[in-house]
């Protein structure tokens, strides 16, 4: 029997780990657990915390935790903890030992070798204090292995052919990229560049400072001054930016937060993710001159890449997907879990190196796009069947997945939510599976804000959820084997009712698309005279029976011309339509029936 050697990502934020259990590489936790937040401390009891309790009290008793210890290490720096000195290595060591602990319960003994990542870029006085952790957890450090190597052996290519990938990895502390060449078990790693002070820490940290300003802004008192209530707004802020990675928008509420003259004193507001984005933008683009930097030191141009992996929490945010894909002009994987990804790939070289036979990782991930059909242009002109995947083909499983729409015209009452699977921008070329009509909205004169949600879980159920969010009103439907591929039966008489629906198009552009949704532009005032021509436009559609086919065309294109002016804002061009339509009504109006 061979032994056991597990994998250990000691990560900033959090860590895992990770061994060879059932014939496969797994990584392993109590329960469902299986991230351990990177956090020591002691509670007032004098209890040692580790993990979540730890975390978990960060808000209360900041003197009495610690996090973030990887930045430290290499270092001569001490903490002090609950009135005792420690150095980065014993603090490590306490999240190592509590690893083990965790392989030991799946693993039935205790593990008495490791595999443990470090950025690539650690120095060897890093490198040197992480094997020292080791020791005093009690593991023999058998491999001290670069994240991107373990990245790689993670995402693995089986076919055996060479393959040059660019592995950028952002952490909750740290942010490395390196590009690195893939040729059946060998991963040579051609140059590595990255900052050991960036991460998903620095975007809470802006993000906390946002609040703080808030807060003094509606109070007149500075949270920052006060321990305890900059650790909660710290900790609020690391639970937006969360939320954010899935949703338009995040509410947070502080309640006594500080108190003055005895009154407690709240933090309420809302953050965007467009607001959040702004914030952290400097620092994402600043990534991109370290991968600028590793391109140019491998001598290798973005066409030269077969793939562009996603390491690490952090590249849940959305604008490090966007920033990224448009510089390497190729859609970046993230098919394995980001924050599970490094310690897969300990796992594997642990196994390896065990004399265990490993191929790869066990990966479920949505093997198709899901969205739904929105009113936007296509070729210039409004197309009612635009289409918006909210989930992404190789997404990991299970996700939840949010984005942001609009009503399509002013007092809207209801939207139909149409479901397609598929990757074109055309949903008529996709795959319908679904469909509900959300009723009894607010109906008020400017769009109304329309949040979609879909869930995908582990067994391929979608639940697709409509929310106004205004109102809170909601609609939502299950659909069952959402990742079983459709039979060529079910796809033709999907695509039939769609089309029965898109020969009415005509009819229900002129109807301004009721029960569609438009892809959310940005908050405006209304244009002078944009009441106005909505009147004109509901006059003229309860003409349109009584019309000649030819001054109906000419009125549903006097429509169209106003519905353009609108959303590009011309004055001038709403001015002009709405005047050839007021005196094409002052005929019309005065026809006999």
């Amino acid at each position: 029997m061979s032994e056991q050697i597990i994998g250990i990502d000691l990560g900033t934020t959090n860590s895992e780990v990770a061994a060879f259990v059932d014939g496969q590489v797994r990584v392993l936790g109590p329960g469902h657990q299986r991230i351990l937040p990177s956090c020591v401390g002691f509670s007032p009891s004098g209890e040692l915390l580790v993990g979540e309790p730890a975390r978990n009290q960060v808000a209360l008793y900041p003197d009495r935790t610690v996090r973030s210890i990887k930045r430290r290490m290499g270092s001569q720096e001490t903490v002090m903890l609950g009135g005792k000195s420690f150095t980065p290595p014993e603090i490590s060591a306490v999240i190592l030992r509590e690893l083990a602990g965790w392989a030991e319960m799946a693993l039935g003994k205790r593990p008495q070798k490791a595999v443990i990542t470090v950025p690539a870029y650690f120095s060897d006085a890093q490198r040197a204090a992480t094997r020292e952790a080791g020791a005093l957890a009690g593991l023999e450090v058998v491999r001290i292995l670069n994240e991107p190597t373990a990245a790689s052996l993670a995402y693995g290519y089986g076919d055996g052919r060479r393959h040059t990938a660019l592995i950028y990895d952002l952490g909750g502390g740290t942010f490395d990229v390196s590009l690195v060449t893939i040729e059946g078990e060998i991963t040579e790693v051609l140059a590595s560049h990255g900052n050991n002070r960036l991460g998903g820490d620095d975007f809470d940290d802006l993000l906390a400072e946002k609040l703080a300003r808030e807060f003094q802004k509606q109070h007149g008192l500075d949270p920052r001054g006060d321990a305890g209530a900059n650790a909660r707004l710290w900790w609020a802020a690391e639970e937006a930016k969360k939320k954010l990675s899935q949703e338009p928008y995040a509410a947070i509420r502080e309640e006594a937060l500080m108190t003055r003259a005895g009154k407690p004193l709240h933090l309420e507001m809302e953050v965007s993710r467009l607001d959040y984005e702004e914030l952290i933008r400097p620092l994402v683009e600043s990534t991109l001159d370290s991968v600028s930097k590793a391109l140019q030191d491998a001598g290798k141009k973005p066409s030269d890449m077969d793939a562009v992996l996603l390491v690490g929490g952090s590249t849940r945010t959305p604008l490090v997907t966007d920033v990224l894909t448009r510089m390497m002009d190729a859609e970046p994987r993230q098919d394995v879990h980001p924050d599970l990804c490094v310690a897969l790939g300990a796992g594997v070289l642990a196994s390896r190196l065990a004399g265990q036979s490993v191929s790869g990782v066990l990966v479920d991930v949505s093997p198709y796009s899901f969205g739904i059909s929105y009113l936007g242009e296509r070729g210039g002109v409004p197309y009612p069947y635009c289409f918006k995947p909210i989930v992404q083909r190789n997404t990991p499983l299970p996700l939840t997945r949010t984005e942001l729409f609009s009503t399509s015209h002013p007092y809207q009452t209801e939207v139909k939510v149409e479901v397609f699977q598929g990757h074109d921008d055309d949903a008529l070329k996709n795959i319908p599976v679904g469909d509900f009509l959300i009723e009894g909205l607010t109906g008020r004169p400017e769009p109304s804000e329309i949040l979609c949600r879909m869930r995908l879980d582990l067994d391929g159920i979608l639940e697709v959820t409509a929310v106004e969010k205004l109102s809170g009103k909601s609609k939502q439907i299950t659909i069952a084997n959402a990742m079983q591929a459709k039979t060529p039966e079910e796809i033709a008489a999907g695509r039939k009712r769609i089309q029965e629906m898109f020969s009415a198009r005509e009819e229900i552009m002129e109807d301004d698309i009721e029960g569609q949704i438009i892809e959310a532009t940005a908050d405006r005032d209304p244009l002078p005279g944009e009441s106005e021509a909505e009147e004109l436009m509901e006059r003229s559609r309860k003409l349109f029976d009584k019309m000649h086919p030819d001054d109906r065309e000419d009125a549903i294109g006097l429509h169209e011309k106003i519905a353009e002016a609108i959303e590009s804002g011309s004055e001038a061009g709403l001015a002009e339509a709405s005047k050839a339509l007021r005196e094409m009504l002052f005929f019309m109006e005065g026809k006999p029936n």
